[in-house]
C-alpha cells in the first residue's frame, strides 16, 4: 500500500523518530488502534452485511447464502468464498486492474485466516447431497490505511449478522434432494463466529512495530507482518508483504504483539457487535458521504 502516498525524506524521518520514541504522528502510541465505526444489516438484498470506517478507509462487506452441492472430499461440510474488489474511488491506482493484486492478496489471508477455524459443518444441509455455500464480497471504498485489519473485521461482522434460512425438510429422490425453506423470513439460523479470527498487521519500522498504520506509515515500513489472531489467542494463518526481510526473532516479537492486540480487538469488536444487536431498530445510522 505504499504507492498511495508519497513522501519526502525530512517527512518519514520525521515519523521515523516519533515511532522511536512511541508517539507516533497523530498522537497514538506504537499498539495504539483509530476508532472504529462499524455497523451491521445496512443491506436487505442479503443475508448479512456490516460496513467499517476507520479513519478515511472505508468496507462494505455483503454475504450472500445459496444452496450448494458438497466437495467429495468434505461432504458434510458447506463452503465458504471470499471475493474482494478495490473501488476505482478508491485511489486512482486502483484503476482498471490496478487494485487486482492488492484484492487477490486480501482475499488470500482471509482464506488462509478462516480455512482451519470455521466449522462449514454448520453449513451442511444433507451430507454429499446439499449444503450452504457462503459469498463474502467486500468493497473497498476509501483507502486510509491498515486495508487488512479492516477488511478482516468488516467480514467478521457481517458473518456476526448473517442469518441462513431455517429448512423445514428435505427429500432426496434418487441422486437428487430438494429442500424445503421457511418462508417467514424470521425463522432463521445465525452463524457462530465465536472463533472468527481477525488479520493485526504489525508494519516494522525501523526497529519497532506499530498497528493499525496510516497509509504514511505504511510508506515508512519496509515489511509488514499479518497475523490472524483469533478471540482466544492462537493463530490461524500469517504472512509478510514489503520488501524487507526479517529474522526468526523479529517474527516472533510481531506475533506476540499481535496476539495481544488481536484478542483485546476481538473482545471490543464482538462487544460491540452484541451491544448493537439489543439496540435492534433504535440503533443509530451512519453514513459514508
Amino acid at each position: 500500500m505504499s504507492e498511495l502516498v508519497s513522501l519526502s525524506l525530512p517527512e518519514k524521518t520525521f515519523i521515523l523518530h516519533g515511532i522511536d520514541v512511541n508517539f507516533r504522528n497523530d498522537g497514538r502510541s506504537r499498539l495504539d488502534c483509530r476508532p472504529i465505526e462499524l455497523q451491521t444489516k445496512i443491506m436487505d438484498q442479503v443475508n448479512g452485511s456490516a460496513k467499517l470506517k476507520i479513519d478515511d478507509t472505508e468496507i462494505l462487506v455483503g454475504v450472500k447464502v445459496e444452496e450448494d452441492t458438497p466437495d467429495e472430499n468434505s461432504p458434510s461440510e458447506g463452503k465458504l468464498e471470499f471475493f474482494v474488489d478495490c473501488s476505482a474511488n478508491a485511489n486512482p491506482i486502483f484503476e482498471g486492474k490496478g487494485g487486482d493484486e492488492l484484492a487477490t492478496e486480501i482475499s488470500d489471508a482471509l482464506s488462509l485466516a478462516y480455512k482451519d477455524v470455521f466449522d462449514l459443518t454448520e453449513l451442511c444441509i444433507l451430507p454429499s447431497k446439499k449444503c450452504w455455500k457462503l459469498y463474502v464480497d467486500v468493497l473497498i471504498l476509501a483507502c486510509g490505511g491498515n486495508l487488512f485489519d479492516a477488511v478482516a473485521a468488516a467480514v467478521k461482522a457481517a458473518l456476526y449478522s448473517t442469518e441462513i434460512p431455517q429448512v423445514k425438510d428435505a427429500a432426496v429422490d434418487g441422486v437428487e434432494a430438494d429442500i424445503f425453506v421457511s418462508d417467514d423470513i424470521f425463522n432463521s439460523v445465525k452463524l457462530d463466529v465465536k472463533n472468527a479470527p481477525l488479520l493485526i498487521s504489525l508494519c516494522k519500522i525501523g526497529d519497532n512495530y506499530v498497528v493499525d498504520p496510516t497509509p504514511e506509515e505504511e510508506v515508512c515500513s519496509s515489511a509488514t507482518v499479518v497475523v490472524a489472531v483469533m478471540p482466544n489467542g492462537r493463530t490461524s494463518g500469517g504472512l509478510k508483504t514489503g520488501y524487507g526481510s526479517l529474522m526468526v526473532e523479529t517474527w516472533r516479537k510481531a506475533i506476540q504483539i499481535a496476539k495481544k492486540v488481536g484478542v483485546q480487538l476481538n473482545n471490543e469488536i464482538m462487544k460491540a457487535l452484541e451491544e448493537e444487536e439489543k439496540l435492534g431498530p433504535n440503533r443509530a445510522l451512519f453514513g459514508f458521504l
